[in-house]
């Protein structure tokens, strides 16, 4: 049952190896930049005069994850 592995990879063609510019993954590094922004904000900081959604909605669907990562709550 062994195989020759060098067989194997004699056979296969190298990939060619692809640049990617940064203009093109920018937007993309931004918008995952806003994301965790808002995410830090409504685990963080969604209570109290800093509040955007009325009620303890938010505050309560993320009530675990904050003590998690260490924020005080209470």
């Amino acid at each position: 049952m062994s195989q020759d592995t060098s067989a194997l990879s004699a056979g296969r063609l190298a990939a060619p190896q692809v640049s990617i510019p940064v203009r093109d993954l920018l937007p993309w590094g931004v918008f995952g930049l806003v994301l965790a922004s808002l995410l830090l904000y409504f685990v963080g900081a969604e209570q109290g005069a800093t509040s955007l959604v009325s009620g303890h909605y938010v505050h309560e669907f993320v009530h675990d994850g904050r003590h998690l990562l260490g924020f005080p709550c209470h």
